[in-house]
């Protein structure tokens, strides 16, 4: 959750003017260590503006996957899985991601 910034400005207003660090999170309903953060934020950076998020490479490529689609159409998830070295659970997610529908059965229908 990212609280805005004129609100963390009053949290460290309130702190600044002698009051407690418990009595300050328990005022504006945040944690001890939200107020210690922001303060050590303060003092590295000079503001208390909500850090940007990071983004991070995905563990699966999603081209490489829809690659492995198109090759491997009749795929089982666990398969897909096991050939990407990840858990079922994370072909799954990326595959809603991609919006793609594999199937999820182990058991073959027979015709």
């Amino acid at each position: 959750m990212s609280y805005d910034i004129k609100f963390r400005r009053r949290a460290m207003a309130y702190w600044n003017d002698g009051h407690s660090k418990s009595e300050t999170a328990a005022v504006f309903r945040v944690g001890t260590t939200t107020l210690q953060r922001w303060k050590s934020q303060l003092n590295e950076t000079g503001n208390l503006s909500p850090k940007k998020r990071q983004e991070s490479w995905r563990k699966i490529d999603p081209e490489r996957l829809r690659k492995y689609i198109a090759e491997h159409p009749d795929a089982y998830q666990h398969e897909i899985a096991t050939a990407f070295g990840v858990s079922l659970h994370a072909i799954q997610k990326a595959l809603k991601r991609l919006d793609s529908v594999v199937t999820s059965s182990s058991e073959h229908s027979s015709p």
